[in-house]
């Protein structure tokens, strides 16, 4: 009954890691399955216009990337099931995946769990989150057409999606703890080109305000110590990332939580690999989440395949 369920490869989450994973698992010719929660894609899904990307003559927006990602892996044989998986386990010689309808049985499992939106956590963030507060601007920004919005940060995520809210918003206030931006040059000249964002330098949001929805935003100048009360009508909040680690708290970590791996992508429990942004690295981007995918699936086969020797030896 066990071979009926069992699979080579069980891959949790369906971003461009877990996507790439799937499709380079199933076109060796592996019996792959591909668990997500949610919507397949992932961060990818909010990314407004993906131009970095290789062999791409004209940017195009994440979710079509990802659409496309899951398409070949499904081409190639890939399974897809939409269950949130609670637990990873080792059952004996495999892996037994505990989702939230369903179990799942793998000779080797990659984590491709990703890693989700910081929070701010200040007062009004979690009562107007979908009322205002968003992480999303390819989700939310046609909900804020010709009005005002905040965006916090100051890496190459708030700058872009400050730049995409631009051509929705009225008015874009792009807010920064700190003087200097993380966010590349040209990202910055061009937003210093976009008359409709103002950049506020030194200061930290500490309170989102409203009735029904979003009406303000309270700010604090770090330097000066003046506060300042802005009127918006929406919060978007990209001030970094956090890996989604809570499958295995056996699998060693870095002080920031994110799973260690070897240039395998295998983890510290043999037969388990790691791919994507809840991976212990120095540069997260879309090409680098694909290349982890790419690498975990090899592996992973090769460890399927040494298992497949050893059973037939005997």
């Amino acid at each position: 009954m066990l071979d009926n369920n069992l699979y080579d490869i069980v891959v949790i989450g369906g971003g461009a890691a877990g996507l790439t994973a799937a499709q380079y698992g199933s076109r060796a010719g592996m019996k792959v399955l591909l668990v997500e929660g949610s919507e397949t894609g992932g961060q990818l899904n909010s990314i407004p216009e993906l131009e970095n990307y290789p062999g791409l003559r004209e940017p195009v927006s994440g979710f079509e990337i990802s659409k496309e990602m899951e398409s070949q892996a499904l081409k190639f044989g890939a399974e897809i099931k939409k269950d949130f998986v609670r637990m990873l386990d080792k059952s004996g010689s495999f892996f037994s995946v505990t989702g939230k309808t369903q179990n799942y049985n793998g000779k080797t499992v990659i984590i491709a769990t990703g890693a989700e939106h910081k929070r701010l956590g200040i007062p009004g963030e979690d009562e107007f989150e979908g009322k205002g507060v968003s992480w999303c601007g390819t989700c939310d920004g046609p909900f804020f057409k010709n009005k005002k919005v905040a965006v916090i940060g100051g890496g190459d995520t708030a700058c872009t999606e400050a730049l995409f809210l631009s051509k929705i918003a009225g008015k874009v206030f792009l807010i920064h703890r700190r003087k200097d931006f993380r966010a590349q040059q040209f990202l910055l000249d061009r937003i210093q080109e976009t008359p409709n964002i103002e950049i506020i330098r030194d200061s930290v949001p500490v309170e989102i305000t409203g009735g029904q929805s979003v009406t303000g935003l309270k700010i604090l100048n770090n330097v000066t110590g003046n506060r300042e009360n802005l009127s918006v009508d929406g919060v978007f909040v990209f001030i970094g990332i956090r890996p989604r680690i809570d499958l295995v708290d056996a699998l060693k970590k870095d002080t920031e939580g994110y799973i260690i791996t070897d240039e395998k992508m295998e983890t510290s429990l043999k037969g388990v690999f790691c791919a994507g942004d809840v991976r212990s690295k120095t540069f997260r981007q879309v090409v680098t989440a694909c290349s982890d995918g790419a690498v975990a699936a090899h592996w992973a086969g090769e460890f399927v395949m040494g298992l497949n020797s050893t059973k037939h030896a005997i």
